[in-house]
């Protein structure tokens, strides 16, 4: 069974002079521990069609099936639960700046309710190699450090699947390079599947299977 299913997804926001249509029938499908890149130029719909598949929008039309349940009959509550089961990347990591790595990574389990946050987080810490840094604040932290941190609450609740979107946008070319590192080797450890929205090809080339998403329409890649 897949873990992300989705049929004929469209998106289209209707404004007071035109039509836009950013999805015009996207389809997808990615299985346990598959690693996945879609790759797109910006302002392409990559953010976009990444937040219909994980339930954070609705589409225009088409359905979404996330971890085997089809969110469009979903209430927000349910979704919210299945998001548990969820990590995100972002690019410009969306850290908690009054809070230290540990505790922005212990907040995962928080609202997870996992237990033993505080030793879960640490040993995701100096998993990511940042078990010198727990107590830093974000603003004490490079770039790279702040990613490594988000990609350490990313998984740290164990998720059966991470969506990343654009996680080394913000990045030099050499940090970057060991995000993605980070990134797959986390993947391939721990068998969680791996969906990432980039404009990076260097990025997209380390995943199992690309898509390109141009003009609302997704295309598997050779």
């Amino acid at each position: 069974m897949a873990i992300v299913q989705a049929n004929k997804v469209v998106k289209s926001i209707d404004l007071v002079v035109n039509h836009i249509s950013i999805l015009k029938g996207c389809d997808l499908s990615v299985n346990a521990g598959e690693s996945v890149a879609i790759l797109g130029v910006s302002g392409s719909g990559k953010s976009t069609l990444l937040g219909v598949l994980a339930g954070l929008d609705d589409p225009s039309s088409g359905e979404v099936q996330l971890l085997g349940q089809a969110l469009s009959p979903m209430s927000e509550e349910k979704r919210a639960l299945l998001r548990h089961q969820i990590g995100f990347i972002f690019q410009n990591f969306h850290l908690l700046p009054h809070l230290t790595a540990l505790e922005n990574v212990m907040l995962a389990c928080e609202i997870a309710n996992i237990k033993g946050a505080s030793e879960k987080a640490t040993a995701v810490l100096k998993e990511v190699g940042l078990g010198e840094r727990l107590n830093h604040y974000p603003s004490q932290l490079s770039g790279g450090e702040q990613q490594r941190v988000a990609v350490a609450r990313a998984f740290v609740t164990s998720p059966t699947l991470i969506f990343a979107d654009e996680p080394t946008g913000s990045l030099d070319e050499n940090t970057g390079a060991q995000i993605i590192d980070l990134l797959f080797d986390l993947n391939k450890k721990r068998g969680t599947t791996l969906i990432i929205v980039t404009h990076d090809s260097a990025l997209a080339k380390r995943a199992q299977y690309n898509y390109a998403l141009e003009h609302g329409l997704l295309k598997k890649m050779a």
